[in-house]
């Protein structure tokens, strides 16, 4: 995995919640001491909760700066999941208040960036920087989504984080959508209930 680019300051990117039936799409963007490395780090679905959870503390123990960008699920279906995604991702690096000159983001192509920047495929598996921005949005959306679980306990929030698991689907069909659920990602669910 690369550390760094040509000697650059790196703002790694990346965005987390892209397929989730609930809750905001996720997006982090770190940078980090050029001499900070953690061999551990990898992409955040690699790793066990347990581990991320380690790695996002350590990562944001270091850091230089970091910053989070959320679009919550009302935005996702008025504007559609690639806008979101995008405005997530310029959310996050607009609060980085560290220098850097070089943004690497994961697959996802931005425009109006303050600095040049790339966007190859699975960048979270490449570059350092990009794999712990994946960690950091991780763990801070799953964190969302197991305080949403205390809010509404009979979908199991905690456990899928969203997702459209069997248990997710099961819980809609016996309860019936939430304000915090993606309208736009269930029209054929709800087409088939006859809602």
């Amino acid at each position: 995995m690369t550390a760094a680019y040509n000697g650059m300051r790196i703002c790694g990117v990346d965005e987390v919640g892209r397929g989730s039936l609930a809750g905001p799409v996720a997006a982090a963007a770190v940078v980090l001491p050029k001499d900070y490395f953690n061999r551990d780090v990898r992409d955040s679905k690699k790793l066990s909760p347990k581990k991320r959870a380690l790695l996002a503390a350590d990562i944001r123990k270091n850091a230089l700066s970091i910053g989070i960008g959320l679009v919550c699920s009302k935005i996702i279906d008025k504007i559609g999941i690639a806008a979101s995604t995008k405005q997530a991702m310029h959310i996050s690096i607009a609060q980085i208040t560290a220098f850097y000159n070089f943004i690497i983001i994961d697959a996802v192509k931005l425009n109006n960036l303050p600095v040049a920047y790339i966007h190859p495929f699975k960048a979270d598996d490449e570059y350092f920087e990009v794999a712990c921005a994946s960690i950091v949005a991780k763990v801070y959306r799953d964190s969302l989504l197991e305080n949403l679980d205390g809010l509404f306990p009979n979908y199991g929030f905690a456990r899928h984080k969203g997702y459209a698991t069997k248990a997710h689907y099961e819980a809609l069909k016996e309860n019936g959508v939430t304000p915090f659920h993606r309208l736009s990602f269930l029209r054929n669910f709800e087409a088939e209930k006859g809602v």
